[in-house]
């Protein structure tokens, strides 16, 4: 057992010298001091690396099928009127929304930018009593409400209790109404009125859509639209006008839920028309992107890059409202959170301490054999 002792003492790559012969300098203390103060200065680098978290990304082929894509919007039109802006949305599979109305919200404003009323859109329209009823005579008593849709009903049942029902029959048979002053709905709901009451007033739309993931479109129009051979057009009935001001502020605009690092190029952007009326149109390329935390919550959103041009009203058929083209690209991004591994943050503390240890002894060795070297020559009167 002791000659096994042996070899392993023979083997010792770290020979212990004598505390007899150990010489202690001045030099050898300040590079002690130095090289310590430099140990824990890389330590606590190193230890807040290990800290901070590193998102590594990486691309994939978007293999993701009947998902749907959530936009986020908050847009202000300094310059037109809250009842006469609509929002329509379509799309390549040819599934079409008019005049969407849920989950918006519509902010009257004034010409410095107050907020003059704040309502749900669809909400808030007058009932009066007695309305018109469809066989030409005023709604009894006794009698249920059933308003004439003037000459645009689907059947003998249908009925039209609502300026909004009218127009939609009428957007659904492809017609323009021409006049809402003589549709009893509208006159009752003061629809009119309510246009002219707010004349010289702008407007904040803001709210959310769920469409399909496909290429699509959607809109704020100047007006309630309507579909006529595939195409929308702007319905202003008495009250149309080709010349609005569609100037704009897009405050928020974001497809999905928002993630750290996300940034949405048209959130702030501002757009004030020229001389020249038309359409505004933006071309948004929608990236998927899935973020995972350093916690392992996953956040499936959408980054997007864009490029804008305005039509003018003089080249061509031109209708006046602010567009927005979406495409979905093929790749996703995946985004992940990680810390660097603790195997890794081990072996460069070993290094940091070996390297600074190994480097502070040759500088002291230089040190302290030189001194030696010229105090030597000194002795020997070489030195003067």
């Amino acid at each position: 057992m002791d000659k096994v002792f042996n070899r392993l003492r023979n083997l010792d790559a770290y020979p212990k010298v004598n505390e007899d012969f150990y010489s202690r300098t001045l030099a050898g203390g300040v590079v002690t001091v130095v090289s310590a103060a430099v140990m824990l200065f890389l330590f606590f680098s190193e230890l807040n690396l290990y800290l901070y978290t590193v998102t590594e990304s990486t691309l994939l082929v978007d293999t993701s099928r009947g998902d749907t894509l959530h936009i986020n919007f908050d847009v202000t039109f300094p310059a037109v009127r809250c009842s006469i802006l609509s929002l329509d949305a379509m799309d390549i599979s040819g599934e079409q929304h008019l005049d969407i109305r849920h989950n918006i919200v519509k902010k009257r404003i004034d010409a410095n930018g107050n907020v003059v009323e704040e309502r749900k859109d669809g909400i808030g329209a007058p009932k009066i009593e007695r309305p018109l009823q469809k066989h030409g005579g005023r709604l009894g008593h006794d009698e249920k409400y059933c308003g004439s849709c003037f000459g645009a009903e689907e059947s003998d049942e249908h009925c039209c209790n609502s300026c909004e029902e009218v127009r939609e029959a009428y957007r659904k048979k492809g017609w323009a109404l021409t006049n809402m002053d003589l549709i009893d709905q509208c006159q009752r709901e003061g629809y009119v009125q309510r246009v002219k009451d707010e004349e010289g007033e702008g407007c904040n739309i803001q709210g959310s859509l769920e469409v399909n993931k496909v290429a699509g479109n959607f809109h704020f129009a100047t007006g309630k639209s309507f579909l006529q051979s595939a195409i929308f057009l702007a319905d202003l009935l008495a009250l149309q006008d080709n010349h609005y001001n569609i100037s704009h502020r897009i405050n928020k605009l974001s497809f999905g839920h928002h993630f750290p690092g996300l940034v949405n190029p048209l959130d702030g952007v501002k757009w004030v028309q020229g001389p020249t009326h038309g359409m505004y149109q933006y071309f948004i390329k929608v990236v998927p992107t899935i973020y995972t935390d350093i916690r392992g919550r996953v956040i499936h959103s959408n980054q997007y890059s864009v490029t804008e041009h305005f039509k003018s009203s003089e080249l061509g058929v031109a209708v006046p409202g602010v567009f927005f083209f979406y495409d979905i690209s093929p790749i996703k991004v995946n985004f992940k959170e990680e810390h660097i591994p603790f195997l890794h943050f081990l072996t460069n503390i070993c290094a940091i301490i070996g390297g600074v240890f190994t480097v502070a002894g040759i500088i002291d060795s230089s040190i302290y054999y030189g001194q030696r070297t010229i105090k030597k020559k000194m002795e020997l009167g070489k030195y003067r």
